[in-house]
């Protein structure tokens, strides 16, 4: 259809692939009358027409396979609701594993599919012969088997999704190219295309290969690059039927697919090939690529060893075309944090078919609510940072995010490419003291320190890694004595103006209208009650405050906070990040340390608990606010940038009268989930509340001018709550939780662990998760102690505790 275009709709989307189609229809459902979808060439072109075609649902996390699971339930009834032929059919999928490290993985995902219902099957050889007997199996330990796992026809879903998404009154157009973004710097207001200017209330950018650019001369970050994908498709294959389930070898990176009377073979090589280095070329649409048979041919070689009846077959076709891909693998979704009515869906990693019916589903409910339905913070566009969108950053990093997807997904695996992207002013002092260092949102973080003699590399497993004992020695300290930890990555902004105290306090749930010098602990929260950001507020001057919060949420919580500032409010919002670096010394010497080395009285009652201030360290006059996130006495000091070297010197040379320990940040995460401290994104999202997660003391009901989310937590404290974040602390100390481990009592599936980690003081893993009430009820306690967790499909008992298990009444901290 290229007719007319209107000169305005509701809602626009860009791009008219299996994603654009599928949000298109799931806003018409919904009742979107008014949407326009714009395809600058012809429906599916780009990436969509050549997808492999797998519909596969257990995913990494809770969330995504829940959005995967919808998309195949979507396809199972959707060419019956539009009359549009699918291919769409449900012939299960097998995950083979050949090593015990990919078995454990296998089985951890399996327990992982219990908490929302998924049948996972974990199968063994001869299971797998009798679903998959043209496989040679002579290395294979065992596999997971998902019945209602499929694969569709991506060209006729697409049509399918389109065709309803016109019944209901979308406009589709076709051979349309969008120029640009139409925007006043706040909020998207329409697009300018070859064929006219359309205004409209929302735009969507499902623009797929093109979307980076696109975004870009709006302003806004969506890091992207194509690689090259490679199938072959073999005929005459012994043994092939429909009915064969999927087969993923993710050990020798392939995949096996019926694929109408042939054998589609796919890669996920450990290294890719970037394309599109130069730019998408302006006339492609359903091109393929030259592809490098040499680069492909390893994987194919080893695809005969599993499937012998390939050595035999005919080669029918050898097929190269793009993907996009992301920095972290984790497709974009939501809002875009640049501008306001701007969303964005796009970035799929090779599993737009598999993803695009869950995708469409969100996106169009966030438009529709105004934030999205579920926590989607693992793949929310919020997540980015500015510099993602870098050209050589993104060639140099999508050449291993290809291979992740089939790649063992070890605890604590760290990225091999585009590293040293941000460095913190004590980068090499570090690495000389033996740092092993692992990349975060581009900060380049020390996450253990070697000793002498050790080499500051990873040794991957799921058991006990290498630094197990190096890290523990680290968390001791910080408990015995005091270590050293460089947080220069914290998130940090200055609010600065006659109306920064009323806006940051309607923001905050607790009280930070407070006597300058002091620091408050607080939420900020959405209507629903829901906690968007976890940080701390320290007053600064009467219209001076510094917020400080994780380096990951560094971009959703400026935006935030910028959205709730009022076009004419008196007060100016600075991004001071790069501005200073944090030097925390944390343990029962910290005092001592730190008194050693200024003349302020350091003492508990010259520099109480939650108090920031001004002082002389070494030549340098830094901040030094006494707050701790693991549990102990201690301060975090605030040093400008250029001052850092020198603090650094002035503290580590007086350390060593003190047992200073440098620490990293795989003993901050077990200090502080070893205390019960949470983290948002994994303990607390969007969708828990305070009351939920044990913070109500941070939350002032009282407070003048109220607060976001006040009445939905008045509602909730009335009604009480459903759920609460528990601790558990293994009874054995041999097993170690990571995420998403089942949490049973009795027969009763109650939750599962959000974080976990080896908790050295109290010697076994500990993990927070939520328990839910039985049947909905109020929540009233934990009650007998007959919890288990479930790890790779064994079940170990535990302790559980509404209150930290360690120093639950925080007099370490205080003293």
């Amino acid at each position: 259809m290229t007719a007319d275009l209107p000169a305005q709709a509701r809602v626009v989307i860009v791009g008219g692939g299996v994603i654009g189609c599928s949000v298109a229809y799931h806003l018409a459902k919904l009742g979107f009358s008014d949407v326009v979808l714009i395809e600058r060439k012809q429906l599916t072109s780009g990436t969509t027409w050549h997808a492999a075609g797998l519909v596969g649902q257990l995913r990494q996390s809770i969330n995504m396979t829940k959005l995967a699971r919808y998309t195949g339930e979507l396809y199972r009834g959707l060419e019956s609701e539009t009359g549009q032929a699918t291919g769409y059919r449900q012939c299960g999928s097998i995950s083979l594993a050949t090593t015990a490290a990919r078995m454990e993985e296998l089985e951890r995902n399996a327990s992982m599919a219990k908490v929302f219902g998924l049948r996972v099957d974990v199968v063994g050889p001869q299971e797998i012969r009798s679903l998959y007997p043209i496989a040679n199996l002579d290395d294979v330990i065992g596999a997971i088997h998902i019945p209602s796992d499929g694969y569709a026809n991506a060209v006729d879903i697409t049509q399918a999704l389109a065709k309803g998404a016109r019944k209901q009154g979308a406009q589709i157009f076709q051979d349309v190219k969008v120029t640009s973004i139409l925007n006043d710097g706040r909020r998207a207001s329409g697009v300018q295309t070859d064929h006219g200017r359309i205004d409209a209330e929302f735009v969507v950018l499902c623009g797929g290969l093109w979307t980076r650019d696109l975004a870009a001369r709006a302003g806004v970050a969506v890091p992207l690059h194509a690689c090259e994908h490679y199938y072959a498709i073999f005929k005459d294959i012994e043994g092939l039927h429909p009915d064969l389930p999927v087969l993923r070898d993710y050990d020798h990176c392939s995949y096996f697919k019926y694929d109408a009377g042939r054998l589609l073979v796919g890669a996920f090589e450990p290294r890719a090939k970037p394309w599109g280095v130069d730019g998408v070329p302006e006339d492609f649409a359903f091109g393929e690529i030259d592809g490098d048979f040499a680069h492909f041919e390893p994987v194919l070689l080893d695809a005969m060893r599993r499937i012998p009846a390939l050595e035999r077959a005919g080669l029918q076709k050898f097929f190269c075309g793009p993907e996009s891909f992301t920095p972290d693998v984790r497709y974009h979704l939501g809002e875009s944090p640049e501008l306001a009515r701007l969303f964005v869906a796009a970035g799929l990693n090779s599993i737009g078919l598999q993803s695009a019916g869950g995708v469409g589903k969100v996106v169009a409910e966030w438009i529709r609510d105004g934030h999205p339905p579920v926590d989607l913070w693992e793949v929310d566009v919020r997540r980015n940072m500015p510099f993602q969108i870098n050209r050589k950053y993104l060639r140099a990093r999508v050449t291993e995010s290809l291979g992740l997807l089939y790649a063992t997904h070890w605890p604590f695996r760290q990225y091999a490419t585009a590293r040293g992207v941000r460095r913190s002013a004590l980068h090499d002092r570090l690495a000389a003291a033996g740092a092993c260092f692992g990349e975060a949102f581009g900060w380049e973080r020390a996450n253990w320190f070697a000793p002498a003699g050790v080499t500051p590399t990873y040794e991957y497993s799921y058991g006990r890694q290498n630094w197990f004992e190096h890290s523990a020695r680290e968390h001791i300290a910080v408990r015995a004595a005091v270590g050293l930890f460089d947080q220069s990555s914290f998130a940090k902004f200055r609010l600065e103006g006659a109306d920064a105290a009323r806006i940051l306090n309607r923001v905050s749930a607790n009280d930070v209208d407070v006597e300058p010098g002091r620091v408050v602990y607080t939420q900020w929260l959405n209507e629903r009650g829901g906690i968007e950001a976890d940080l701390t507020v320290t007053r600064l001057a009467e219209d001076a405050f510094l917020i400080v919060g994780g380096a990951e949420t560094e971009t959703r919580d400026f935006a935030w906070l910028r959205r709730h500032i009022e076009p004419d409010a008196r007060c100016v919002l600075t991004h001071v990040t790069s501005g200073m670096g944090v030097i925390s010394i944390m343990g029962p010497n910290a005092r001592a340390l730190l008194q050693s080395l200024t003349p302020e009285d350091c003492s508990d009652r010259g520099f109480a608990f939650a108090t920031s201030r001004s002082i002389e360290l070494g030549y340098a006059l830094v901040r030094a606010t006494r707050i701790t996130y693991v549990g102990e006495l201690g301060w975090e000091i605030y040093v400008p940038t250029e001052f850092m070297v020198g603090v650094y010197e002035e503290l580590t040379a007086a350390g060593r009268d003190h047992a200073l320990v440098h620490a990293g940040y795989h003993a901050l995460n077990s200090l502080r989930i070893e205390k019960g401290y949470r983290h948002w994104g994994h303990d607390i999202t969007d969708e828990e509340t305070p009351l939920e997660a044990g913070l109500g003391f941070a939350v002032k009901f009282d407070k003048p001018g109220g607060f976001i989310g006040r009445e939905a937590l008045l509602a909730q404290r009335r009604a009480g709550v459903r759920r609460r974040l528990v601790q558990f602390k293994l009874k054995s100390p041999e097993p170690l939780l990571y995420h998403n481990e089942p949490i049973w009592r009795g027969r009763d599936l109650v939750g599962h662990i959000r974080s976990g980690m080896y908790a050295h003081t109290l010697g076994a893993a500990v993990g927070l998760g939520y328990v839910h009430a039985p049947d909905g009820a109020p929540f009233t306690g934990i009650g007998a102690q007959d919890f288990e967790i479930e790890v790779a499909g064994r079940r170990h008992a535990a302790d559980a505790s509404l209150a930290p298990m360690y120093d639950p009444r925080n007099e370490r901290i205080r003293r």
